[in-house]
């Protein structure tokens, strides 16, 4: 039987939110090749998909942390998922932008929620770690106690590792790169002979490609 990760993997990859191209690889923001491009929001699109990552989130969630008061979405991928969450768990809400509004109030936060209340921050994919941590501090220099983030994503990266520990943040996945390779593998949407390249770009993703 599949376990949960390797269920969640294979949803992204029927549903193409998940994109493997070693041959022809993917260029991000930061300049890196990749591989891989993985774009969760897909999940919204197929109803029974959105819900079973919903219910897992949540599971998730009470597994992990106790005494939860509320839930923080990191925009803007991370708010409709937060958003489902609060919902299920009857819980209020708010999000937090990656930079101050340029207008009006000028929020980074959004949303009305008594501070020193105990929230789970919601991402949809973690790669270094740098825009969940940034929405974070945001939360805490705001008076929030921050129990840890969510996410339905990984990539494993060994510096997402190091910066929510050096952060001193907690952080559970639904499924990560390594069960993801397993399960293109099985689905043969990539070849066996393909695994050692997608392996190293993972342990070293700012070399692979050059």
């Amino acid at each position: 039987m599949e376990n949960l990760s390797e269920k969640i993997a294979g949803m992204l990859l029927d549903i193409e939110a998940v994109k493997i191209s070693p041959e022809k690889p993917f260029t991000w923001a930061s300049g890196w090749k990749s591989p891989i491009y993985c774009d969760n929001r897909l999940s919204l699109s197929h109803p029974s998909v959105r819900t079973f990552m919903k219910e897992s989130l949540v599971s998730l969630i009470k597994e992990k942390f106790e005494n939860i008061d509320g839930i923080a979405g990191v925009a803007t991928a991370g708010i409709p998922q937060a958003a489902l969450i609060a919902d299920a768990m009857e819980l209020p809400m708010l999000y937090v932008r990656s930079k101050p509004k340029g207008h009006g109030r000028e929020n980074m936060i959004e949303g009305s929620m008594p501070t020193d209340t105990t929230l789970v921050v919601i991402e949809d994919l973690i790669s270094t770690g740098g825009s969940s941590l940034k929405a974070v501090e945001a939360l805490i220099e705001a008076g929030y106690k921050v129990a840890g983030l969510t996410a339905i994503f990984t990539y494993g990266f060994d510096v997402a590792v190091k910066n929510f520990s050096d952060a001193r943040v907690p952080f559970y996945t639904l499924s990560s790169y390594t069960e993801l390779l397993g399960v293109a593998v099985q689905k043969s949407y990539i070849k066996e002979s393909e695994l050692e390249s997608l392996k190293a770009w993972r342990e070293d993703p700012g070399s692979w490609g050059k």
